[in-house]
């Protein structure tokens, strides 16, 4: 099959042990930023059979669909966010086919965030090197309250690392999310206006769909203690529009540490939250670790290889097979 692997920023696909997998098949990895459909699809070409997608990183519009009439097989690395609509590919006989899902490599980055965050790495590394010595006073987190917005596969492993460091945790979320958090132990605040108010750190855990969009406000924010946390490592489109910035110019929350933006990737510090001396930002590096893109790519590249052969796997659309 003619493949394109696009948005590969980093140029590691290649080096990656899974990229033998499609070894007998003409395979592009295309390493350019570019968001104007028109320009995607002249850059993949029109015999492009399969795309293998690193994420949410290309948004599939109608328009490049409809430039690209060889297009067979979508396969996406993790699961299917919104950067396409399953009916859309669906109506132009598109297969799409879904990956695995890897909590721990984001799990840990969000740890890694909240250390950061209470012992102000940033700033103190940055002045060592500029000839400085201990400017700040960081916080220990033991006996501290960490907050976790939904206790799915991530929460849970960041309500365990609390624990393991003498966190007292408690989570906020639907009936579903809270339950499976009570049954492992582990209390429900007593209300929204309690779990933003009272907690040390505040970490969101939710999946981006119309319903979540925005669901952070800024009355939640604004609820937060002057030396709180609030940490981002899911979409940034659950925070308010233009909410996150504000609150950190009044000062609550205290800081925030984020590995999400709205629209990706940030190229020349051109994002309000890079100009905020409270603000620790990274470049969505939650899902980019060594083994999880062998296992994500892994899984895409078998996905194509069942494909290729006739016998397709994983789909989300599997109705499209009837076209």
């Amino acid at each position: 099959m003619n493949i394109v692997i696009p948005d590969d920023y980093q140029n590691v696909v290649r080096g990656l042990s899974a990229f033998r997998k499609l070894d007998w098949h003409h395979v592009r990895v295309l390493g350019d930023v570019e968001k104007d459909p028109a320009r995607i699809a002249a850059s993949w070409g029109a015999e492009t059979e399969a795309v293998v997608l690193i994420r949410e990183r290309t948004r599939l519009t109608p328009e490049l669909l409809d430039r690209l009439p060889n297009l067979k097989l979508i396969s996406q690395t993790g699961k299917i966010s919104n950067h396409l609509h399953l009916p859309d590919c669906t109506a132009r006989g598109i297969a799409v086919a879904e990956g695995v899902g890897a909590p721990t490599s984001t799990a840990e980055l969000t740890w890694a965030l909240i250390m950061a965050a209470m012992r102000h790495l940033p700033q103190e590394i940055a002045g060592l090197k500029a000839g400085h010595w201990q400017r700040t006073l960081g916080r220990a987190l033991r006996g501290r309250r960490l907050g976790i917005w939904s206790y799915g596969k991530i929460g849970r492993l960041v309500a365990g690392y609390g624990k393991a460091f003498g966190m007292d945790v408690w989570v906020w979320g639907r009936e579903g999310s809270t339950g499976l958090a009570r049954r492992d132990g582990i209390p429900t605040a007593p209300s929204r206006e309690a779990f933003w108010s009272e907690s040390d750190v505040v970490s969101v855990h939710l999946r981006l769909t119309p319903e979540t969009r925005g669901i952070v406000t800024a009355a939640d924010l604004g609820a937060m203690r002057t030396d709180a946390v609030f940490v981002n490592t899911s979409r940034a489109e659950l925070v308010a529009e233009g909410a996150l910035c504000a609150a950190l110019q009044a000062g609550r929350p205290g800081c925030a540490a984020v590995d999400v933006f709205e629209d990706e990737p940030i190229l020349g510090a051109a994002h309000p939250l890079l100009q905020l001396p409270n603000a620790i930002c990274t470049p969505h590096l939650g899902y980019v670790e060594k083994d999880n893109y062998e296992l994500y790519f892994g899984a895409a590249f078998d996905n194509v290889n069942a494909f290729s052969n006739g016998r397709p796997v994983n789909l989300a659309n599997p109705e499209v097979l009837r076209r």
